[in-house]
């Protein structure tokens, strides 16, 4: 059995401040993938550079403070690669991906389109550079988990306000499509929904009108994988005890090993 933990972190010192290296060691995963680390390496600390016990890689952003993505790993991978071969958002940081001898993880923070119209075009082009990258990697043969914030919430199921969102960033049916697409004639399988088919199960909720406390949310974090290690996932859980970032942390065991 391992486990895998996904999290947006909003800022990885930021959520250290708040707990969440303390909470990792009690959950005890054997991998954990972050989004949104908002850190170049040399401003981040020993204990979340090389934290004791782990082997972590990062992918920051050129800009200061924005994006960034990491993976720490308590088995050291066979390989790691950062970026996926598009100037425009490896620039951005998001993108590390880890080989291991029987499967491959990914941690991808896929960007917002909510801000203005041009980063909605960012992220479309985004989309379109992405679904061709995944395809050749499956089409390569190996077992692969996607991990990471999408910022695209599937179905009506995955928001409380759908309706009012239909023309929003996030539930446009352009990126519901991508999904679809993903899921459907490409093969990959949404983890979570697999196992736990219940509403309002959601890992992202505003800053705004007391969203989180309301559990006025989106699940837009997933871990996406191949359908054969799909099919051995056995326990998922959005963790909500505790708040580290404006995301919840998304956990899946998987039997086997990596």
């Amino acid at each position: 059995m391992f486990r895998i933990v996904t999290c947006n972190v909003n800022g990885l010192r930021s959520a250290a401040n708040k707990g969440f290296m303390d909470w990792v060691e009690d959950v005890t995963p054997d991998l954990v993938c972050l989004q949104e680390v908002k850190a170049h390496e040399a401003d981040l600390p020993d204990a979340l550079l090389r934290p004791p016990g782990w082997h972590a890689y990062f992918h920051c952003a050129q800009t200061k403070g924005y994006s960034g993505t990491a993976v720490y790993a308590k088995k050291p991978p066979l390989s790691v690669r950062t970026g996926f071969g598009n100037r425009e958002f490896d620039a951005e940081g998001r993108y590390v991906e880890a080989e291991f001898a029987k499967i491959t993880v990914i941690s991808a923070y896929f960007p917002s389109g909510s801000s203005s119209p041009e980063r909605q075009e960012a992220k479309f082009r985004f989309l379109d550079a992405f679904l061709p990258h995944l395809h050749r990697l499956k089409a390569a043969g190996r077992e692969i988990i996607l991990c990471g914030d999408i910022n695209i919430a599937h179905k009506e199921i995955d928001l409380k306000n759908w309706r009012g969102n239909r023309k929003n960033s996030g539930f446009l049916p352009e990126e519901r499509a991508w999904l679809d697409q993903l899921f459907g004639e490409h093969g990959w399988v949404d983890v979570f929904r697999t196992l736990d088919e219940r509403p309002e199960q959601y890992t992202w909720w505003s800053s705004r009108g007391a969203a989180r406390d309301k559990n006025v949310g989106w699940r837009i974090d997933y871990q996406i994988a191949t359908p054969g290690i799909s099919a051995k996932a056995k326990n998922v859980e959005i963790y909500t005890g505790q708040r580290f970032s404006d995301h919840a942390p998304l956990i899946v065991d998987y039997t086997g090993r990596l």
